[in-house]
């Protein structure tokens, strides 16, 4: 077993016009690319165990651990700004992940396969961007998601919402491609039956699959809305691979 890579990088991004910062781990294997919860940094996985939670697979070279920072504070969690703002700014870090990180990942990966992965808040960047390029993504991983990001624009409505909304888009997708590489995928969502969320899981789960694109809703007992429970789905639900 090879000890830990581990890894900071930084650069100026031109998709949001500023610096940004993420961490790398693992030598070998799928990335995971990992999402922070609500205004999070790029050590939040580190620093909340979720790293270490999932240390053995990294070591053994099944996987390769991106954590991203994110832009929340500029986006959704700017109440002054207009909401379409918000929702430009969103767009942006859409645009930095997939033609910033992304090709970051594939000239240092021999492996194409793509994980997206977030908790809570960090469930809505995996899904969104995963279910919004799904060529790109093989497996969405949301543990305790927000699904329906409308509640943070405030009535606000546009087409750039709605790409950015997979509860919105997914009934109306006719596109053959787009489906066929949807039901493609791996989406699993793990969600405690007292947390507030699980209504919004269900609902996504029911519009996935009245498309039929398969998925797994995962219910567990209780709120299971912390980082100890994380770390317990995150080695259930990536530790294999189909």
């Amino acid at each position: 077993m090879t000890a830990m890579h581990r890894e900071y990088h930084e650069w100026w991004s031109p998709s949001l016009g500023r610096k940004m910062e993420l961490l790398e781990f693992g030598h070998a294997g799928a990335t995971i690319v990992a999402f922070p919860t609500s205004a999070g940094r790029f050590f939040e996985w580190e620093d909340r165990g979720m790293v270490e939670a999932i240390r053995p697979m990294i070591e053994r070279g099944w996987y390769r651990l991106v954590c991203l920072d994110s832009v929340d504070r500029e986006s959704w969690y700017a109440r002054w700004k207009h909401p379409g703002g918000r929702v430009w700014r969103q767009v942006e870090y859409d645009n930095y992940v997939y033609h910033e990180v992304l090709p970051f990942v594939d000239a240092r990966a021999e492996d194409p396969y793509v994980i997206a992965a977030g908790a809570s808040f960090g469930a809505y960047h995996a899904l969104s961007f995963g279910m919004r390029h799904p060529e790109r993504v093989r497996r969405i991983l949301a543990m305790s998601g927000l699904v329906d990001i409308k509640m943070f624009a405030d009535g606000y409505s546009s087409d750039e919402l709605y790409r950015l909304n997979p509860t919105d888009f997914i009934p109306n997708e006719t596109d053959p491609e787009r489906l066929a590489r949807h039901r493609g995928q791996e989406l699993i969502f793990a969600v405690g039956t007292g947390d507030r969320l699980v209504h919004q899981n269900r609902e996504l789960s029911g519009k996935l699959w009245a498309k039929g694109i398969g998925n797994a809703l995962r219910e567990w007992d209780g709120f299971a809305h912390d980082w100890p429970v994380w770390h317990r789905m995150i080695n259930l639900y990536i530790g294999g691979r189909a």
